[in-house]
């Protein structure tokens, strides 16, 4: 049930908005007004008037309700990477590159403990900003300081993942903290970082993939079905590998 300040998904034929369910809540849609009054006391899946009220999911929340300044890892990226990382409830998962901390957010939903580093001051405040506001990250140590300088115990990590410019400097570092046969990821914007990294994997990391996911969505009626017109093709390239005896 719906309560004040409650945050709730509201979709309008294929129009989606978060809000945060407070006295003076009302949303126009050309038309059609929803109010407080209309919402309070509703469950997740009724409708008012032409409005549908769900409670949000974490997908939800990351792609209408972060605020961004960096480009977020897209869902299709995310899942598939904590789903690639292996972790679980009982993981420890260390994170460079904290951004605007959507994939961190998706890390600790799964993850016991995550600990994220950020060298900008301004995207560490914004990931801290959109955590406090949704109530996210409780389980993540959240640290504004650079990379190199992070005093980490060896192999006290069960998974890692590193979103920055020039993730080759810390490879050594990385592969130092990762426990044995543990999974470490990469993103990479671009094919020549992507082949610089692959060089400096060589004798750290084994079966090591790169890889880019394509996503196509399909119109939803039955009588013309067919894919979406616009699609979310590349986005990044995603590097794994997994941890190995140096040398």
């Amino acid at each position: 049930m719906f309560r004040e300040g409650d945050l709730v998904l509201i979709q309008i034929e294929d129009k989606k908005y978060l809000k945060k369910l407070t006295k003076n809540f009302h949303l126009n849609v050309k038309d059609r007004t929803l109010r407080y009054e209309d919402v309070i006391g509703r469950e997740s899946g009724d409708k008012v008037g032409d409005f549908y009220l769900f409670e949000p999911t974490l997908e939800d929340i990351i792609l209408l309700g972060f605020e961004r300044k960096t480009q977020i890892i897209y869902p299709k990226d995310a899942f598939y990477i904590a789903f690639k990382l292996g972790i679980d409830r009982s993981s420890r998962v260390l994170e460079f590159g904290t951004g605007s901390g959507a994939l961190t957010a998706v890390l600790s939903h799964i993850a016991m403990e995550v600990y994220s580093y950020e060298q900008s001051e301004k995207f560490y405040q914004l990931a801290l900003r959109n955590w406090e506001r949704f109530q996210l990250c409780k389980n993540v140590r959240a640290f504004l300081m650079d990379f190199s300088e992070a005093t980490l115990e060896e192999e006290s990590f069960d998974a890692a993942f590193v979103d920055v410019r020039e993730p080759w400097h810390y490879v050594d570092k990385v592969h130092r903290v990762l426990k044995r046969g543990a999974v470490c990821g990469f993103l990479l914007p671009t094919t020549n970082q992507v082949c610089t990294l692959l060089s400096h994997l060589n004798g750290k990391f084994a079966s090591i993939e790169v890889l880019e996911i394509f996503h196509r969505y399909y119109k939803t009626n039955p009588e013309r079905f067919r894919p979406e017109d616009r699609m979310v093709a590349h986005t990044a390239y995603l590097v794994f590998g997994r941890k190995i005896k140096d040398g």
